[in-house]
């Protein structure tokens, strides 16, 4: 019995969405087509049915990793007047929660690596998302010209992704705790 093209697209949407969770936990090199169809609960064998190739699932994966999160700072930002929801999506985004979530985290911080190294269509992505990113943060910055407000979002960003991928990579927790409180409060109060 053929399934439906609902039936198909629902089926693909959950493969991405897995892959988008084992991809950030496992890395890109590190998830086996058996690892990502097995996480959405499917054999292996029907991959190809949904998708050319392994490298076509991290392009849709990264985008919805991406946009999942995007959204989830844009709308964090959104549900404070002021300063006070940029604070907000700093502090929960440089959390240890947030740090401990590797399957659910920042793409940038789980990815970046793999991205740097892949294909031309998947940096795109990444460059895409992460301008994208910039742009919601740059948004919020008040009493800045916008080219200014852009430079400022950079660095704030750069600060964020690298203070959450040394936070995972250090194997003192006393520290990986430290280099987010300090990076949480130079942003929160300097923003």
């Amino acid at each position: 019995m053929r399934k439906s093209r609902e039936e198909a697209a629902e089926t693909r949407k959950r493969i991405v969405a897995a892959a988008s969770a084992e991809f950030r936990r496992n890395g890109i090199d590190g998830t086996g087509l058996a690892d990502l169809m097995g996480a959405a609960g499917l054999t292996h064998g029907g991959f190809y049915k949904h998708f050319g190739s392994k490298e076509q699932v991290v392009e849709e994966s990264l985008a919805l990793a991406i946009e999942t999160m995007v959204a989830g700072i844009r709308d964090t930002i959104a549900a404070a007047p002021g300063k006070d929801g940029l604070d907000e999506a700093i502090t929960d985004y440089l959390s240890p929660e947030y740090r401990d979530n590797l399957a659910g985290g920042c793409p940038f911080v789980a990815l970046g690596s793999d991205v740097a190294r892949g294909g031309d269509a998947v940096r795109e992505v990444a460059t895409s998302g992460f301008l994208d990113l910039v742009d919601t943060i740059a948004g919020r910055l008040q009493g800045l010209s916008p080219a200014d407000a852009r430079n400022e979002a950079l660095v704030m960003l750069s600060t964020m992704i690298g203070a959450v991928t040394i936070a995972r990579f250090v194997n003192d927790p006393g520290l990986s705790d430290t280099v987010l409180r300090q990076a949480r409060q130079h942003l929160t109060t300097s923003s």
